[in-house]
């Protein structure tokens, strides 16, 4: 029997080592080195049953047939969306999100709803009862016949059960909670995951079944784990939303079927996730009265259109040292639109407070959205209100001068279609656009300090 050893492995991207380092080679992060102990010398351990695939031959690209194979719906548009037109045959999926975010819920609904196709939950995380209470609780006195659960951690015994069930789709809750017989390291370890993930991918192309991993996240946000777990992976999802709002998010950060820029909103109730099909709807609040700081801003997110509402409050800083802060938005583009507002409309910010809120809990990082955070901090200052039929669509350079965004027709066809009567936009965007289709009065500007004028004046 082959003598076991110890490794050190870095918490953060995966680094192997065979002694302890304080500072790691490949990401540059400090005392992120963990011992293992790693046997993989046992020849009897570890058989893993995954399915063989064929022997492979190099092949001319002009030889390779493409076959299209259709895709499953998750019977979620949003989250069809996100993926691409539907789950892909033999992709593997990582969902990672915050402890009690939905990422049990969001599955097990996607998957009590699909019932043309036979699924197997895996769960190391809850009992057969838990699941059965949520399931109850999702679909009341409904009881498919395609849907199996089964509880177990051994990645042995799973493709076991794998063998002899042949489901079309496989869900796994979570890959932190899963121990493979190739490592001696406790699960959850750096070691587990990359093995782990590495044995139901092979699964996963060999047979052409598709699964989804639930990831768990550290932290600071990023995904537990090595940062080869991301790349194993075909897509990597991010569910995310604020604990204290109903509504989730799930944003793609990498697909290699479809665009990292979609994303899909959902409402948390209490049976369950529902679609938001309409985002505007939550992004922006009903008001009876105008009130001072708050401007309309309509973003783009991959392919979908959607207005914001943008929230500033600028005030006398009591404290000496004023405070910047932004919910949502990034703060350093925050203190660059201010200095240039200091600059070109000599606006004395340099005493004031500044504080900006995108309401609805979700963060933006669409430049189009510049203009409407200027134009709520102007607005806040004089403490005068904007028009709530009033929208803005465009990027600030440091000049001061208003840059043109991409898609512009369709910013402006969400806008009209919602029934605002003007939107503020950079006059090189309106190159190309037929007025005349739009009710919506289109008001160009180049610079910074015509937006005062034209608001407030």
């Amino acid at each position: 029997m082959a003598k076991s050893k110890s490794l050190f492995f870095c918490k953060h991207c995966g680094y192997q080592s065979s002694q302890w380092m304080g500072r790691c080679p490949s990401c540059g992060e400090w005392n992120t080195f963990e011992e293992e102990v790693v046997d993989r010398g046992d020849a009897g351990k570890g058989k893993s049953s995954i399915v063989k695939s064929a022997q492979n031959f190099p092949k001319l690209l002009s030889e390779i047939s493409l076959v299209q194979v259709p895709r499953i719906p998750t019977r979620f548009r949003e989250f069809d969306n996100v993926l691409g037109g539907g789950i892909v045959a033999g992709s593997i999926i990582l969902l990672g999100g915050e402890p009690g975010i939905g990422k049990s819920t969001l599955l097990l609904q996607m998957a009590l709803q699909i019932t043309d196709k036979k699924i197997l939950y895996i769960s190391g995380e809850e009992s057969e009862s838990q699941l059965k209470m949520r399931a109850e609780r999702l679909f009341p006195k409904h009881q498919p016949d395609n849907f199996l659960i089964l509880t177990e951690t051994d990645t042995n015994q799973i493709f076991e059960h794998v063998k002899s069930v042949k489901p079309d789709l496989l869900i796994i809750d979570s890959i932190q909670t899963l121990q493979s017989q190739l490592i001696d390291s406790a699960a959850g370890s750096i070691s587990q995951i990359r093995e782990c993930a590495a044995e139901f991918q092979h699964f996963a192309k060999s047979t052409g079944t598709p699964v989804f991993l639930i990831g768990h996240i550290t932290k600071d946000g990023s995904l537990a784990g090595p940062k080869i777990l991301e790349h194993i992976v075909d897509t990597v999802l991010q569910f995310e939303g604020d604990i204290h709002y109903g509504y989730r998010i799930v944003r793609c950060i990498k697909n290699r079927f479809g665009s990292t820029s979609e994303l899909g909103i959902f409402e948390m109730q209490g049976n369950g996730l529902r679609e938001v099909l309409n985002p505007s709807e939550i992004l922006v609040s009903d008001r009876d009265e105008d009130f001072s700081g708050s401007a309309i801003s309509v973003v783009m997110e991959g392919t979908r259109a959607m207005t914001i509402e943008i929230q500033a409050l600028v005030s006398s800083a009591v404290y000496g040292t004023p405070q910047r802060a932004a919910t949502g938005y990034d703060i350093r583009r925050l203190n660059m639109l201010l200095a240039v507002l200091e600059k070109r409309c000599h606006f004395k910010l340099g005493a004031k407070d500044v504080f900006i809120n995108i309401a609805g809990g979700i963060h933006v990082d669409d430049p189009a959205i510049n203009l409407a955070i200027v134009a709520a901090i102007l607005s806040s200052a004089a403490d005068l209100p904007i028009d709530t039929k009033t929208c803005f669509a465009g990027e600030m350079g440091l000049n001061g001068e208003i840059r043109p965004v991409p898609r512009i027709e369709q910013r402006i066809a969400e806008a009209d279609k919602l029934g605002f009567t003007r939107m503020f936009l950079s006059k090189y965007n309106l190159k190309g656009i037929q007025r005349k289709n739009y009710k919506i009065q289109l008001i160009p500007i180049s610079k910074i300090e015509e937006i005062y004028k034209q608001l407030f004046e």
